[in-house]
């Protein structure tokens, strides 16, 4: 009898430091969350008083997964079982192929997503510093997801600093952090992505005008209503732009699929993750949705990536843009790059300005 009593005190007293524990881990996250306000400046790295100075102009998008999610690669959160690719490595590898496609296809501006700079998941490489010296070009960095401990799943995610970077060949007079509406409540939203719009701004030469980029990464694991709202303010952050006479891009990784691209890649997995979906019909008169249906910009990180294997292989056209009526869509190409060294392929856009 007294063996168990003693038993069950030490239980007792177990439980009682692991709930003081958990109580601690909670505090610590929820004092330490990261709270940004609604609209904040960025600093602009790389100065150059180049403006916008001609007609023509590219723009490419890429979610770069941190360099962790290449090609031999899969996710707990799609149905995997990793957390974090077995070392270092793999995140130099693919944080130098992803430099090299970059540097080769040589866009005026990249909208770059899923940028760590001080993560436990990509070994605490400081890869928006890498881009940056490596391109060379005036940019600007928003983090999007900022925690000092995810405690989850095991082994846990850990820390993470990562966001949205956008590099441009011309002038950024102005750039900034504009918050998106988060759809999880507490105690989730402590250590869960605090999303937002990277807006800059770029001279037009002899226009007085600016081009707007928006940089953007929208939400993927909520039960849609965390999308729709985002990308309410989104739309309507956009028709202000372009009512004072912008030229608009707003381009990323918007977690939806876009309008009729499930016909040429069908979602059979939708017991993994199944994204939202677009709806042109939202769209004031004149501004459209443009993307590449031919090759599909990201794939199900349900295990490592092998084309051959069609019955588990799942991929999608979740990566585009949204452009304003005064520019015109000269060429749209998803770069295939065959998810070496992303679990998406980048998207390059060639426009033209208008009246």
């Amino acid at each position: 009898m007294r063996v168990c009593k003693r038993i069950l005190l030490a239980l007792s007293g177990l439980l009682g430091v692991v709930l003081l524990l958990a109580a601690a881990l909670f505090a610590y996250l929820t004092i330490t969350e990261f709270r940004p306000e609604p609209t904040e400046p960025i600093t602009v790295e790389q100065g150059t008083d180049r403006s916008l100075d001609g007609k023509s102009f590219t723009v490419l998008s890429w979610n770069v997964g941190y360099c962790g999610l290449g090609a031999q690669s899969d996710f707990f959160m799609d149905g995997g079982s990793t957390v974090r690719p077995e070392d270092q490595s793999v995140i130099a590898q693919n944080l130098s192929g992803i430099e090299t496609l970059l540097a080769d296809t040589d866009a005026d501006f990249l909208l770059l997503q899923e940028v760590d700079s001080d993560s436990k998941r990509s070994y605490n490489v400081d890869e928006a510093a890498a881009l940056r010296e490596r391109l060379a070009r005036p940019s600007a960095y928003a983090l999007n997801f900022s925690c000092q401990y995810v405690p989850y799943p095991l082994p846990t995610i850990g820390k993470v600093h990562s966001g949205l970077l956008t590099l441009s060949r011309f002038a950024i007079t102005e750039a900034s952090r504009i918050s998106l509406p988060c759809p999880f409540s507490w105690p989730v939203s402590i250590a869960n992505l605090k999303r937002c719009l990277l807006v800059t701004r770029i001279p037009v030469a002899g226009t007085g005008r600016e081009l707007v980029l928006v940089n953007l990464h929208l939400e993927a694991y909520d039960d849609g209503t965390g999308k729709l709202e985002q990308s309410k303010q989104l739309r309507d952050f956009l028709a202000t732009e372009y009512a004072a006479g912008n030229y608009v891009v707003a381009g990323g990784d918007w977690n939806q699929v876009f309008p009729r691209s499930e016909e040429l890649w069908p979602n059979t997995h939708r017991s993994l993750w199944t994204p939202g979906s677009l709806d042109p019909s939202e769209l004031p008169a004149g501004w459209r949705y443009v993307w590449d249906p031919s090759v599909p910009t990201c794939r199900l990180l349900n295990q490592p990536f092998d084309p051959a294997d069609t019955e588990n292989t799942q991929y999608y056209v979740i990566d585009g843009f949204l452009v304003s009526p005064n520019l015109e869509v000269e060429q749209i190409e998803t770069i295939q790059a065959s998810f070496a060294f992303s679990d998406h392929n980048p998207v390059l856009l060639s426009l033209t300005l208008g009246d």
